[in-house]
């Protein structure tokens, strides 16, 4: 593992205000340490360059067996993603790429698009920030015909979109989402519990078969490779939506994730999706899940649902009967 050290700090790579304040300092560390680097190799006696070519591949070996201990470890010693975790950059809003705007529900303006009625109100709360990406290449490889129904169900965000309804989000969305998470892992058992809308994971550590029936969260099925957690999860409700930018799948997706701990706060997350009915091919995304560090935290409940009682069935309500003519 390459780059800089993550440990403690929240921010990570992805910026923030410590890290633009201290961006000189840091440039000025990197070029010290570079220069350091090239005086010592310059320093090495000729006469010897067989040896030390022959002992460079024992050294990277030695320097990643040390990076790898530095993580906390299992009795058995797998890696121990006991913890809180949380994602700290907005893939939740779009997966892909994309410039800020007004708001998630636009509608046609006199010049340009402009925040729908029902948002309008939210002002710059109610804007949506620029996206940086976190699928490999770019782009969600969407058949032609698919393609068109992401940017219907984008138009459509205000009524499709399940987080909206406190519907559980799904995988991999629930990782990434702006609301923590926490692992319990055990030696004979690996069970996530999510703030949002109270989902849950059981993780079997055993090949369970095929999903028995469709679910908001699906069927998770994980196994050890080397230090790297792989999840299988089947058979998900397709009703669930990989973001806010309406990109989504069919009952056929299957999500492959890979956990690998970098650093004792850091793990390192990629997922894969995979669906022939959706798109073209494979895809894959990747980012940090940092561990929430506050003293005493625990995991927050946001059991959702009865915030959205009022959006959902407040028409039913007694005393609406004349005005919705029954």
């Amino acid at each position: 593992m390459t780059g800089p050290n993550l440990d403690g700090y929240i921010g990570g790579p992805y910026g923030g205000e410590n890290q633009i304040k201290t961006k000189g300092r840091i440039m000025k560390i990197q070029w010290l340490l570079l220069s350091f680097a090239v005086v010592i190799v310059g320093c090495s006696p000729a006469d010897n360059g067989s040896t030390t070519q022959t002992q460079q591949p024992a050294q990277v070996a030695d320097a990643a067996e040390a990076m790898g201990s530095d993580i906390p470890r299992t009795p058995s010693g797998k890696p121990d993603f006991n913890g809180i975790w949380q994602a700290l950059m907005n893939a939740n809003d779009n997966l892909e790429p994309a410039p800020p705007q007004a708001a998630y529900h636009l509608v046609p303006g006199d010049f340009v698009p402009v925040p729908g009625p029902e948002v309008v109100a939210f002002g710059a709360a109610g804007a949506v920030p620029a996206s940086f990406g976190v699928v490999d290449g770019g782009s969600i490889p969407y058949k032609p015909e698919m393609l068109a129904r992401r940017n219907e169900n984008r138009e459509n965000w205000l009524n499709g979109d399940p987080e909206i309804k406190c519907y559980m989000p799904g995988v991999p969305r629930a990782n990434y989402m702006p609301h923590p998470f926490q692992i319990f892992q055990s030696e004979g058992a690996f069970f996530m519990a999510y703030s949002f809308a109270g989902a849950v994971r059981n993780v079997f550590l055993e090949d369970p078969g095929p999903a028995p029936l469709d679910s908001w969260m699906g069927q998770s099925y994980g196994y050890w490779e080397g230090d790297t957690f792989v999840v299988e999860v089947t058979g998900q409700d397709d009703r669930t939506w990989f973001d806010r930018a309406g990109n989504f799948h069919s009952y056929e997706l299957k999500v492959t994730e890979r956990w690998t701990m970098v650093s004792e706060n850091v793990i390192e997350y990629e997922a894969t999706m995979e669906d022939p009915q959706t798109f073209e091919r494979p895809w894959t995304i990747r980012m940090p899940l940092y561990r929430r560090l506050e003293a005493g935290f625990e995991l927050p409940q946001f059991k959702c649902v009865e915030f959205v009682e009022e959006l959902m069935y407040g028409r039913y309500r007694k005393g609406r009967e004349a005005e919705l003519g029954f």
